[in-house]
């Protein structure tokens, strides 16, 4: 059975069926849940703030439950076999299409969201051999379906990702990661721990801690740059590296102004950076580069990326982050995104060096502007700065051990084949504690 009929199966029964099945959780305290979905109310309708202070409170482990009818769980789990090679679901080889998204009730703080959009997501992560999944919520999927959810939001926001933190048994490390961009000023989304629960019709089964991300074209960039109306690219594939062959702008997804779909800001980036001005005019072309793209916030991305080893993007691989012309500085500027790999010395090819040794012209945005004098200096700088005082061992060791306090006991309820934990929790986080160490040692040494 293709994709395309499984997904016109799916909305078939969900239009038929599914409005009329009425959805069971276990909630201890019944008579404070609330369905509200009427107009007026911020925790459910457009219109109103993203209330970050409550979705991504950073000073507990949120529980949120995922009620799917026995159908639409069954249905999900074939739509995954469809989108994993042999078959197989997990372990499989992952496709380019992404899972489709069924129906569950979201039930958080004693209210219920209805009808919710509910997908698998991921790449190396949704071939894992385990039940603990990544997933995607859309708030308002069905609206089309169910006018009553209408511009449904969860607390102002419309999508949110749960990534489930793959191959991290320490737990930490997206978040962990997320934040430290963030306190160096490098654009990041705001992430967050959650205790996922999943009902299949039986009562809720616990999946472990997820680390819930914002998602970059729905709440991040009004909420971090002020505006979401410039041009937003997720790069993916060879036309990401931005070297000569290669280069595609089709590469480039546009996740906001798709309808005019102009690209000229990407094509004029990489047009100067390539430029022959660059050996034969240097101050020439660093000028005409730093007229379309934040050369200086790369840097900044670039010493933390590469201090704390961070090999699962640009360096390595095509992905893993977003490009934004920020209308109030005119300029393209980097996003970082996905660092459940980070903290470690990293695989296919391994973490990137502090002097960028063996980065060769098919990563030029690294390799062309570490060439250059001014910019290698702004670069050990900024690596400088860094581990003096964002990634210092004092301040990682209190952050390592608040985490710590923070996610014990959920994670040691982490069942077997729910888990990437497998009773490595704290030992994982002595890692880190290590690892921070010996990477603050080396940045001294690479700076002096």
């Amino acid at each position: 059975m293709t994709a395309k009929t499984l997904k016109f199966l799916a909305i078939l029964f969900l239009g038929i069926s599914f409005f009329s099945c009425k959805k069971v959780i276990f909630v201890p305290d019944k008579e404070a849940l609330i369905d509200s979905t009427g107009v007026g109310s911020e925790t459910h309708d457009n219109g109103f703030p993203a209330k970050y202070d409550v979705v991504f409170d950073n000073s507990k482990v949120h529980r949120i439950e995922i009620v799917f009818t026995p159908e639409e769980w069954t249905a999900m789990q074939a739509d995954l076999k469809v989108k994993t090679a042999g078959g197989g679901g997990p372990g499989g080889t992952f496709n380019t299409e992404n899972p489709i998204y069924f129906p569950a009730d979201i039930y958080y703080n004693n209210l219920v969201w209805k009808d919710v959009g509910v997908r698998y997501k991921g790449n190396s992560s949704l071939k894992a051999n385990s039940e603990k999944l990544p997933l995607r919520f859309n708030f308002d999927e069905f609206e089309n379906v169910n006018p009553a959810i209408k511009d449904q939001r969860f607390y102002g926001f419309k999508e949110l990702s749960m990534s489930s933190n793959y191959n991290d048994p320490s737990v930490m490390r997206e978040h962990v990661a997320d934040e430290l961009f963030r306190d160096f000023g490098v654009p990041a989304v705001r992430t967050v721990y959650y205790e996922v629960y999943i009902n299949k019709g039986n009562g809720p089964e616990y999946y472990g801690v997820y680390t819930m991300c914002e998602i970059i074209s729905d709440t991040f960039l009004k909420s971090y740059f002020g505006t979401k109306t410039g041009n937003c690219y997720k790069p993916d594939g060879a036309g990401a590296a931005f070297a000569q062959t290669g280069f595609n702008l089709d590469h480039f997804e546009l996740k906001t102004n798709e309808v005019q779909n102009d690209k000229s800001d990407v094509q004029k980036m990489f047009n100067y950076l390539h430029a022959n001005t660059r050996t034969t005019n240097p101050a020439q072309w660093k000028s005409d580069l730093e007229s379309i793209f934040d050369v200086d916030g790369f840097l900044k991305y670039l010493a933390v990326n590469t201090t704390i080893q961070n090999w699962d993007t640009y360096g390595r691989m095509t992905h893993n982050y977003y490009l934004y012309n920020d209308p109030t500085m005119g300029k393209l500027r980097w996003i970082v995104w996905d660092n459940n790999e980070a903290f470690q010395s990293g695989k296919m090819g391994g973490a990137l060096p502090f002097d960028m040794s063996g980065v060769g012209t098919n990563w030029p945005l690294i390799s062309y502007i570490i060439a250059d004098a001014g910019y290698l200096k702004r670069y050990k700088e900024y690596i400088k700065s860094f581990v003096e005082t964002t990634y210092s061992t004092n301040r990682m060791t209190g952050i390592f051990d608040s985490n710590v306090s923070l996610l014990q006991s959920s994670v040691n309820a982490e069942r077997t084949g729910f888990s990437y934990v497998n009773g490595q929790f704290n030992s994982a986080v002595s890692t880190l504690k290590t690892h921070n160490s010996s990477r603050v040692s080396a940045a001294n040494l690479f700076v002096q």
